[in-house]
């Protein structure tokens, strides 16, 4: 099971990439999370959609290619960043060719507060939703503060956290396996009524 993450920060001690590194070693077994770089996307433009810049077509291959996808975003004014809402621009272009389209999705978000990235994941599902992606509603990840949940080398330390990770991660595997099982289905379906 591969999964994609993504962060929304290209900060160097970014609190939501440390996250994602932080949940490969809590992932179930059979699951794989790699997670993507955003830095050397450009900024979107139409224009340039006969002739994909590469960073931008590497990430589209990517999410196209996973079993699901995990996002994690900080909050800028009462929203996700321009880097994050860029690279989604990207990936679901163009029409007809969107890549979020039937992918189970988990949202989180590390801030400084406790409920600090609650505006953004909210932005966040709403652009998902949008483009067809299979949000998961519960748990919500709304983490922090941040100062409180890793030590030095960036390992989540705190036990409640790390335990609700997990539990995310666990439902993120059972959408996956449903994904499987609903597109099988469909694959009979479509047999059955053929024969």
């Amino acid at each position: 099971m591969h999964i994609l993450g993504i962060s929304g920060s290209l900060r160097r001690q970014s609190y939501n990439s440390a996250v994602l590194s932080a949940m490969q070693p809590l992932a179930p077994a059979g699951m794989e999370i790699k997670i993507a770089d955003l830095s050397g996307i450009p900024l979107y433009n139409q224009d340039d959609e006969a002739a994909f810049p590469v960073p931008a077509q590497a990430l589209k291959d990517a999410i196209a290619a996973a079993d699901g996808v995990i996002i994690a975003t900080p909050e800028y004014n009462r929203s996700i960043p321009g880097v994050l809402k860029n690279a989604i621009d990207w990936a679901s272009r163009p029409y007809g060719q969107n890549s979020f389209a039937g992918k189970p999705a988990l949202v989180l978000g590390v801030s400084v507060g406790s409920i600090g990235t609650a505006v953004a994941q909210s932005h966040l599902r709403q652009i998902l939703l949008h483009l067809d992606a299979r949000v998961i509603g519960q748990p919500e990840l709304y983490l922090g503060p941040a100062g409180q949940l890793f030590d030095a080398s960036w390992n989540i330390i705190d036990a409640p956290t790390k335990d609700l990770l997990s539990k995310a991660l666990a439902e993120l595997a059972s959408r996956v396996g449903t994904s499987y099982a609903s597109a099988e289905g469909i694959t009979t379906a479509n047999a059955m009524s053929a024969a």
